[in-house]
């Protein structure tokens, strides 16, 4: 497992000439490699260094510049200017250079496979035999004809709904193919790229100016997908309809049987094609731990399934099993508008919950005590009390008192009657 590539890279302003030579923006060639602009300036100002499968890609390219352009000596100046522009004359080169890539982007064949059949797949190595631009197109993002603009430098050009929706068309295809090969769910992994991208689109400043806008969308889609609250939810208790292939089906199962973090190093890795640093960044790992990870999920492939043990015929069966199942996306006019929907129901759930609190605050300031009121204290047994006794018959004597007492006046001074004269 190395991290530098194969064919040796030229030194950083060697790889500036051989672009320029070939009369390719920094946006063409990050496109053509599966990178961002700013990874390529990187690359050519020597802050950075290629790695991984990028780092491969981008030195056979490289490469391949050198032999079309005979090694023609850059103009003067071209090496110290920061954003050069073609020469006026240069037209009829550019669109020549242009017409030799077409051509022999033509000629070059995808290497076939086996019948399933009959056999594993055999993949011819890649480092001997030229990979045509745009082979991983099923797990990364699709390629086009004309450089992607980025969200931060379509500001001024581009409204955000359209960046927006750039970016959806570029990236969501790709994503979720992968979600799927994390999940094993089609319906979720749909879900999970939506959700993604309604997260984008309420922080959409953030994302537009971010450095790796897709590498941003990708890791929110793979946190909604690889979510633990998916298995208390009635819809995904029960499992899928598993790939109709049987060698399909045990790739499948023996993804699904790793540990999330495995799982996601080994489809970063392997099916998108990231380098290490760049896997362990997206993974929040350090780069021991991301190999360790990879080492592991690796071995438990080539247990269950010792045809996967070389890590190219592993990557063209994750591809392979991510093109079989015909996942699509929703339109990005949809997305966005469920995802303002869901952000004005939060919003104005969130104002309900905070008005009734406020009224529920105040009602108990209005009717609560104005001073303190000592508590009533308990009861004290006393003690010395003859236990009431139901009255008995009367006595002689009591009888007597009680006549006598009937017989006389009442207490008091007699009542004044006038007397007639």
């Amino acid at each position: 497992m190395t991290q530098s590539p194969a064919i040796p890279l030229p030194p950083p302003k060697e790889r500036r000439r051989l672009r320029e030579a070939a009369s390719l923006t920094r946006a063409q060639l990050a496109s053509r490699v599966g990178v961002t602009s700013e990874t390529v300036r990187g690359w050519e100002t020597g802050r950075s260094t290629p790695r991984g499968r990028k780092g491969e890609k981008y030195a056979k390219l490289l490469d391949s510049l050198g032999d079309e352009a005979g090694m023609t000596p850059p103009q003067d100046g071209a090496a110290d200017s920061d954003d050069p522009a073609p020469a006026p004359g240069a037209a009829v080169s550019r669109r020549s250079a242009r017409a030799r890539h077409k051509a022999a982007a033509t000629d070059r064949k995808r290497p076939a496979a086996k019948d399933r059949s009959h056999g594993p797949v055999t993949v011819p190595d890649r480092s001997r035999t030229p990979v045509p631009h745009g082979h991983r197109v099923i797990l990364t993002e699709r390629p086009r004809t004309t450089p992607p603009r980025r969200p931060d430098d379509a500001l001024t050009a581009l409204t955000p709904d359209q960046a927006f929706d750039a970016l959806y068309a570029f990236c969501a295809p790709a994503l979720v193919r992968q979600t799927y090969l994390l999940t094993g769910r089609r319906e979720l992994a749909r879900e999970s790229v939506e959700r993604a991208f309604q997260i984008a689109w309420q922080r959409w400043p953030e994302v537009a100016r971010d450095r790796d806008p897709a590498g941003w969308v990708r890791a929110m889609a793979y946190e909604c997908a690889l979510s633990p609250w998916h298995r208390f939810r009635p819809r995904y208790r029960h499992p899928e309809p598993p790939p109709p292939d049987a060698f399909d089906r045990a790739l499948m199962d023996t993804l699904l049987k790793l540990p999330p973090y495995c799982r996601r190093t080994l489809v970063l890795y392997d099916g998108v094609g990231l380098g290490l640093p760049e896997t362990a960044a997206e993974t929040e790992a350090s780069t021991r731990a991301a190999v360790n990870r990879l080492a592991h999920a690796r071995e438990a492939v080539a247990e269950r399934l010792p045809e996967l043990a070389d890590p190219e015929t592993l990557h063209w069966r994750l591809v392979e099993l991510a093109s079989i199942e015909r996942l699509r996306a929703a339109k990005p006019l949809v997305v966005r508008k469920a995802g303002e929907r869901r952000a004005r129901f939060w919003t104005r759930a969130a104002i309900a919950f905070t008005v009734t609190l406020i009224a529920t605050t105040a009602l108990t300031l209005r009717t609560a005590p104005t001073h303190y009121e000592p508590p009533v204290p308990a009861g004290e047994t006393v003690q010395g009390v003859p236990p009431p006794v139901a009255p008995g018959p009367l006595s002689e004597s009591e009888r007597d008192l009680r006549a006598k007492l009937r017989e006389e006046e009442q207490k008091g001074p007699d009542r004044l009657l006038p007397q007639p004269r």
